[in-house]
């Protein structure tokens, strides 16, 4: 197969007139030549797009049909944390998630979850526990290619024996260390990148990004769905451009469809950042620091790549080759079905519903939460676009829920086992939904995934919970005159779902969850974030109300 057009050499930094030929999988011939004159233009050849840090759980589709979405926009790989259903299935969510992706002509590179749970089981409750035993076991497999970001960063800096073992099993193994430590910079930034740690896509600011690079760390640039951190961190593509790479973390059906690495990439170029640092980024960090060979348009490389119409900031993706297959072509749909996309795809190749759920149905008078004048009330204040939190401490002089009170957006949030029977449901205080006349729940709560749920009273909370334990999982609109909802039947936190249905579904639900008072743009991912751990300041998990700031437990 011969592909005509500008060839973008990325590693030459030079765009020349030629063609490639494929044989076998391969590139095997790169030639310089002028192209016969035609009336359409030629496209650009060029690499392919690379997700350095995504959690595929988060765009509630598997693997398979997440790459079908993926290649759509350029994306020929991602660099994979499948922690959301480890937390839910352990070492048996990670072997789903590798088996989905082989349905697909993609290319995955799986980490084995280093913190599940997070923070450990005194803390909050996940279905599941890997340890340095399982994470032995994993490393050591060719189909795994990195130990997955270490966010028990306080492990880290205390020299946990059991986080430290982990850390030195890839080591020894020569597979990268991925971290997250939001907010750490200085003297515990060297500490942490000390212990073998060689990534962070949590940094938010400008001044954490340089503190990563003076580490010898490599900073992932997130632009994802609850946190955008392009703006700030983007004068690295600039200036450290060999230390930089891009992720969207956690992407949502409804923006995924639309767009995905593409989009930082051509926001980059509006922005007027050179082209071959951004490609740098894109592209080149991301094989040679987790070692693959996914193809970088060379002679010998795998015949693995895209073709756009310009190089500019409104470029288009015209085709997605991947090993000498087109996987995607702008003019042909048909193209991209390379994967069957039913439930038959799963009954068929072995896949199944794997699924963890043994909650019960609650009533109100289990969410019952006294607030009387004199209390000290501590209160997540959430941020539309961020997965930090405020930490509002109240003085109450009256009902919270009075109508006299100033701020009348504060309601509860419950967070409620769903692995355990009986188990006692977690009530706290969030502002920032303002949500007026009903509730949303959801069994994606990351990083455990236990039932969360927010809403104005405790009739809608209630019947909202209760409908997430009806459907083993979930997402869940309450309001005075309907319920509307998603099933996630596969470890509660994904559906075997096409990527446009979920995204069509997806919009339903954020209408309805704006016709209930809600203005945020991404109301379930925030919410989901609410009980994770390891993200200041303040958050809630089924067994505490954490101050995750100084790690403190708030009694």
């Amino acid at each position: 197969m011969i592909y005509q057009g500008h060839i973008v050499d990325v590693l030459a930094h030079e765009i020349f007139d030629g063609a490639l030929v494929v044989e076998d999988k391969r590139i095997v011939a790169i030639k310089r030549e002028k192209l016969p004159e035609r009336e359409k233009p030629y496209p650009y050849i060029m690499p392919g797009f690379i997700d350095s840090h995504v959690h595929i759980e988060s765009s509630m589709m598997v693997p398979h049909e997440f790459a079908r979405i993926a290649v759509s926009h350029g994306t020929i790989g991602v660099v994979a944390d499948p922690h959301e259903i480890a937390n839910v299935l352990g070492v048996e969510g990670v072997n789903f998630m590798i088996r989905s992706g082989h349905l697909a002509q993609f290319n995955f590179c799986f980490g084995a979850p280093s913190c599940v749970p997070a923070l450990g089981g005194e803390i909050e409750t996940s279905g599941a526990t890997i340890d340095a035993d399982d994470i032995e076991h994993l490393i050591a497999r060719d189909d795994i290619g990195f130990l997955a970001e270490m966010m028990n960063y306080p492990g880290v800096l205390s020299g946990d024996k059991e986080v430290m073992r982990k850390i030195e099993v890839a080591k020894r193994y020569g597979k990268p260390v991925d971290g997250h430590a939001p907010g750490l910079t200085g003297q515990l930034r060297e500490r942490y990148a000390a212990a073998g740690i060689t990534t962070d896509h949590e940094c938010s600011t400008l001044e954490e990004g340089l503190s990563c690079i003076k580490a010898g760390m490599k900073v992932i640039i997130r632009e994802g769905c609850a946190a955008k951190n392009y703006e700030s961190l983007s004068p690295l593509i600039r200036d450290y451009p060999e230390q930089v790479m891009l992720c969207t973390d956690d992407c949502h059906p409804e923006d995924f469809v639309r767009e995905h690495i593409n989009a930082i990439v051509k926001r980059a170029l509006a922005d007027g950042y050179d082209l071959w640092n951004i490609l740098q980024a894109a592209c080149i960090n991301p094989q040679q620091h987790y070692h693959l060979n996914w193809g970088l348009l060379q002679e010998g490389d795998p015949a693995t790549f895209i073709m756009v119409d310009d190089i500019g900031p409104k470029f288009k993706v015209l085709n997605t080759i991947i090993q000498g297959m087109e996987v995607f072509n702008y003019n042909s749909s048909s193209l991209a079905m390379y994967a069957q996309l039913t439930t038959s795809a799963f009954k068929g190749d072995g896949l199944d519903y794997p699924n963890n759920f043994a909650a019960t149905p609650l009533t109100e008078d289990d969410i019952f939460y006294k607030i009387k004048p004199g209390d000290t009330e501590h209160i997540i204040h959430a941020i539309d676009g961020s997965l930090t939190t405020g930490h509002d401490v109240v003085h109450v002089t009256g009902s919270l829920f009075s109508e006299t009170y100033p701020w009348l957006e504060v309601q509860k949030i419950v967070v409620y086992n769903r692995y355990k029977k009986g188990a006692k449901p977690n009530i706290g205080l969030v502002r920032g939904f303002g949500i007026t006349h009903g509730a949303i729940a959801g069994s994606v709560a990351h990083d455990c995934h236990n039932i969360v749920a927010i809403g104005s009273n405790d009739t809608y909370i209630v019947r909202a919970i209760n409908r997430i334990i009806e459907m083993e999982g979930g997402l869940v609109v309450e309001s005075a005159d309907e319920e509307n909802d998603i099933p996630l039947p596969i470890a509660g936190v994904m559906a075997p779902l096409t990527g446009h249905e979920l995204a069509f579904r997806t919009m339903i639900m954020r209408e309805k969850v704006q016709s209930i008072g809600c203005t945020m743009k991404a109301p379930f991912i925030t919410m989901a974030f609410m009980a994770l751990s390891v993200i200041p300041d303040l958050k809630i998990t089924d067994r505490y109300l954490l101050d995750t700031k100084n790690m403190q437990i708030i009694e």
